[in-house]
């Protein structure tokens, strides 16, 4: 154990689906995980009123009613499906953790002061955010060095989420990857790393855009955790040059209401008959270096 007082102590927090981040961090020489948190009260709880508010806005009539029509019948919706994909992940998680003789932890919430005592009982240098809803500072300011995220997004231009959905959107040809420090705005930190991964809808799809994003997504979560497995390996090295983001430049997007989803599928159809119907497809395997901060701050 005394050999870890040498290294960069990291504390992990994710709701599940990190396993290739973690696998890398573990193979860092230079870190040692000093703890995984997982919260599990995930779901935000509203009112039954202006629960069906926001389903009817975001969701539309027809998907709100179909929802509760299989709640009703005993039959899952989305939300059960990914929550049953999130329970198969931290069971991977835990045996990842037991394997490695990693502390992992289940915390209901972590702002409440148990969980905040348990990270700071791990005597974390530096926290590591992955896949979580939005944090406060009396959480991702725990760590000695603070706590760094990786963003599906090219900030700061785009900021926010969901991921590439807002990039199809406005018809952009690339998304990025961003690592960035933690701070009260969302993805407003300084900026580690950087990384930009051609986008080229696959119009196979139609104007079903979802199943393309769904795959989309999954194609880039190990570039994901190769980038901010590279910046804790800087920042370990004491190597790291973050550099702080213009909050003038870039959105900070929010989740797209029904109307705008229906405008993506317009968009999409517009630009398939522009295109002459060809079938371009998704290119995510072209490997491009990670653009340190200060090439980044100059891109």
């Amino acid at each position: 154990m005394a050999e870890s007082t040498t290294k960069l102590r990291v504390i992990l927090l994710t709701h599940g689906q990190c396993e290739a981040a973690l696998e890398q961090l573990l193979a860092i020489e230079s870190v040692v995980i000093a703890g995984i948190f997982v919260e599990t009260d995930i779901l935000r709880r509203y009112r039954p009123t202006e629960a069906l508010r926001r389903s009817i806005k975001y969701e539309g009539w027809v998907t709100t009613l179909r929802n509760h029509a299989r709640k009703l019948l005993g039959f899952g919706n989305s939300y059960d499906e990914e929550m049953n994909l999130t329970e198969d992940s931290r069971a991977r998680l835990r045996a990842m953790a037991e394997s490695a003789h990693v502390p992992l932890h289940l915390a209901d919430n972590y702002h409440t002061d148990s969980a905040r005592a348990l990270m700071r009982a791990a005597a974390p240098d530096l926290g590591v955010i992955y896949g979580t809803n939005i944090i406060k500072e009396t959480v991702f300011k725990i760590p000695r060095l603070g706590s760094v995220n990786v963003h599906q997004g090219l900030a700061p231009w785009y900021r926010g989420g969901p991921p590439v959905f807002w990039e199809l959107y406005n018809g952009e040809q690339e998304v990025g990857i961003t690592v960035h420090f933690v701070e009260s705005k969302v993805d407003s930190g300084k900026i580690v790393l950087q990384q930009t991964v051609p986008l080229n809808y696959d119009y196979a799809h139609g104007p079903n855009y979802e199943q393309f994003l769904s795959k989309y997504q999954a194609e880039l979560q190990n570039r994901c955790a190769s980038l901010l497995a590279e910046s804790v390996r800087l920042i370990a090295a004491g190597t790291a040059t973050p550099i702080p983001q213009d909050p003038k430049l870039g959105t900070r997007y929010r989740l797209p209401t029904k109307a705008q989803k229906n405008e993506l599928r317009r968009r999409l159809r517009r630009r398939q008959i522009e295109c002459g119907g060809a079938a371009f497809k998704s290119s995510v395997n072209i490997y491009q270096e990670p653009r340190r901060t200060d090439e980044a701050s100059s891109a």
